[in-house]
């Protein structure tokens, strides 16, 4: 594969992994900046929530302002609206400035998320186009790596006696070290090339051109030229584009897909364990410790697997990877209902005796005591501490409470992570890229991207809650229940879309 694509591809797409460091960053964030500002589950869901939510605005944008000004000019303002958000976030003295901060962090996602799928279509040949597409769920997941191994060393090294680290302030320097990638991010942006198959939607026709002779050389460059100007012959049609049009029976099946994929992404709950993963793995009574370097296994499972679906994209394609990823996530949610099901809590008098924390003193009405589900378990023990006090010892509680088969909930839940990061991690973006005519793309994605993240800022939002009035058990139920349904869905109506170039695919889906 041409090595100079591989680079922009990967430049392009390092928002993924800006986007991954953020949403991993904030699973250890929370369990010092909830405490710190006395954030209740519904405010802590609003922390974490909130740049989903303000993503899904910028994805409704995004591509028809880049339709306007150009992908790549859009993409250096999203790297510096990482570094302000990363800047901000660190500083924030309140519970406001906190969660406006990471939704300015959401609008640069949002935007780099649609963008870079985008962008990496038009430039890539229908043979690896799969593969470099992709490159953004790895950037995405190297992220997730990066973050949950700082949290992991910023964890270890907050101790009593490090005088540098507090638990006062590690949290700050936990979101301070994005600023780092996005200074890198935004440096990177200006060594790529503008989009060709933007420069024809512009009438640059000579830009275009010597863009895809130096990125494909001069016989390939041609094919794609040739290509390009076919289809964009056969489409006269220049009248301004409104979101209605996105109705039309033409294009009402590869809409009903790219719904139905963008929607299902987000409502098995993939962003609640990332960015909830350390709680996870507390409620499994492992321990803090463990918790964190929990996180730290979930985002290496993410990586290989990440490498099977580049692998696998161009060679077996798009729909047996999204329908096995499907089955397996399914499975796998249901294995960690099973788990937490038949898991105890139990707090041993001898243990109670040994916590250090403030009023632990007053958890000895309850020595002894077991209790055959979580919800009642944390509800009485919240009653007698606070939720302060409980939210800041909840690890060492659910460790010496907890009785379950913690080995079952993490393969459960690294068999969901797994089957993810080869099925509808990557190929969805992938997909999105393929399924639109080039007059349409920009809209199309932006209006799927926006649902998307509104189903992710909505599963985040109320997922603390589910944890505490429906219970573990119950809410991975629901996610296994809903990825079941998607699967038989997917196995009705999802095409194959790999080998074939952008203009072949709008000639054979968009009837």
């Amino acid at each position: 594969m041409n090595k100079k694509l591989v680079f922009i591809a990967f430049v392009v797409s390092l928002g993924g992994f800006l986007f991954g460091f953020d949403a991993g960053i904030i699973s250890g964030v929370m369990s010092f900046a909830g405490p710190e500002f006395e954030l209740s589950e519904i405010q802590s869901g609003w922390v974490v929530s909130s740049p989903s939510f303000a993503a899904m605005f910028a994805m409704l944008f995004s591509g028809r302002l880049s339709d306007s000004i150009g992908r790549k000019k859009l993409l250096v303002f999203v790297a510096f609206l990482y570094a302000i958000s990363a800047a901000l976030s660190a500083l924030a003295t309140s519970y406001e400035m906190l969660y406006i901060a990471r939704m300015i962090g959401g609008l640069a996602f949002g935007a780099a998320l649609v963008l870079a799928p985008m962008y990496i279509a038009e430039i890539a040949t229908a043979e690896n186009r799969g593969k470099l597409v992709t490159l953004q769920q790895l950037n995405i997941v190297f992220g997730f790596f990066a973050a949950f191994l700082s949290n992991y060393f910023f964890n270890k090294y907050n101790s009593s006696e490090s005088g540098f680290l507090t638990d006062d302030n590690v949290w700050r320097w936990m979101l301070g070290v994005e600023l780092i990638p996005a200074i890198l991010y935004f440096m990177f942006l200006f060594f790529v090339p503008k989009s060709p198959r933007w420069l024809y939607l512009k009438n640059r026709i000579s830009e275009a051109k010597d863009v895809l002779i130096k990125l494909h050389g001069n016989d390939r460059g041609h094919i794609e030229v040739t290509s390009i100007e076919e289809s964009i012959n056969a489409d006269k049609d220049k009248s301004k584009l409104k979101l209605t049009d996105l109705l039309k029976r033409s294009l009402r099946f590869i809409l009903i897909i790219g719904l139905i994929i963008g929607v299902l992404q987000q409502i098995t709950g993939i962003n609640a364990v990332y960015f909830y993963a350390t709680s996870i793995f507390k409620q499994t009574g492992i321990g803090t410790d463990a918790a964190f370097s929990s996180g730290v296994l979930l985002s290496t499972i993410s990586v290989v697997f990440t490498f099977v679906a580049i692998y696998l994209i161009d060679r077996m394609g798009r729909r047996p990877l999204l329908l096995i990823g499907t089955a397996g996530i399914a499975i796998s949610l249901l294995l960690c209902a099973y788990g937490f099901n038949q898991a105890t809590y139990q707090l041993p008098k001898e243990k109670i005796s040994q916590f250090e924390f403030s009023g632990s003193q007053k958890l000895m009405p309850f020595a002894d005591k077991v209790y055959d589900n979580d919800i009642d378990f944390k509800n009485e023990i919240k009653s007698a501490l606070g939720h302060v006090i409980y939210s800041k010892n909840d690890g060492v509680i659910l460790e010496a409470a907890t009785h379950i088969n913690a080995t079952l909930i993490l393969i459960g839940i690294l068999g969901f992570i797994a089957c993810f990061a080869f099925s509808l991690g990557p190929v969805m973006w992938v997909l999105l890229s393929e399924l639109y005519p080039l007059k349409y793309r920009g809209l199309a994605i932006g209006v799927i991207a926006f649902i998307n993240s509104l189903i992710s800022s909505l599963v985040q939002l109320i997922f603390p809650w589910e944890l505490s009035n429906l219970g573990n058990a119950l809410t991975f139920f629901i996610f296994g229940a809903i990825a079941l349904v998607g699967f038989f869905i997917l196995l009705k109506i999802l095409p194959e879309t790999k080998g074939k170039s952008l203009e072949a695919l709008e000639k054979e889906l968009v009837k």
